[in-house]
């Protein structure tokens, strides 16, 4: 009888332990998920956005460096409507090093309202990170300054190879005063090799 009673007390513990492990786990696996969402405090999402006129081939101007961008001239980003209401997004450049193209496809669905320019996008099955569209040319999406989680994630974006001066002189004000550390950006080489 006494060891029917142990094994029920110990039953029950080890039952309630792994309950109490599964619950963790799930709670790790929420964060980790949603973990890249969110926006540094300075930066705020474009309202009136239009996901359509967004549509299209972007240039990448000028970005934030990261190991997933590293050493890559000719970037850039295109991006077209899914069945869905998501985004297909397909990114390309040149690593000079290895004389090839670089692709990475993803998916990107908007966080909250669809006229607000913040979006989670995906390189890699169901991890997401922010993409907050802070600032906008709206009369035909000629330009985009675009932010990541944090201040560590930056990227002017423009319809063609190169911008006006004007548009390099704002991104730069407006990144700086969001906190972006400006001197390690990298203007990219968009010159067709």
């Amino acid at each position: 009888m006494k060891k029917k009673m142990l094994a029920n007390a110990w039953g029950g513990s080890l039952n309630k332990h792994r309950c109490i492990k599964k619950m963790l786990l799930i709670v790790v696996a929420v964060v980790m998920l949603n973990g890249c969402l969110g926006m540094p405090e300075s930066v705020k999402p474009v309202s009136d956005f239009e996901i359509k006129n967004y549509m299209g081939k972007w240039y990448e101007i000028a970005r934030l460096d990261h190991s997933f961008e590293e050493g890559l001239s000719q970037v850039t980003a295109e991006y077209t409507l899914k069945a869905d209401g998501g985004v297909s997004v397909l990114n390309r450049g040149f690593l000079s090093t290895k004389n090839q193209w670089k692709e990475a496809e993803g998916k990107a669905y908007f966080v909250g309202s669809d006229s607000e320019g913040y979006l989670k996008v995906s390189f890699f099955g169901p991890f997401y990170g922010s993409y907050v569209v802070f600032a906008l040319e709206y009369e035909n999406y000629e330009y985009a300054f675009v932010s990541g989680p944090n201040t560590d994630y930056l990227w002017l974006l423009a319809r063609n190879p190169s911008v006006e001066p004007v548009v390099i002189d704002m991104f730069l004000k407006m990144a700086e005063e969001r906190g972006f550390d400006t001197d390690r950006l990298i203007f990219v080489d968009q010159e067709e090799i």
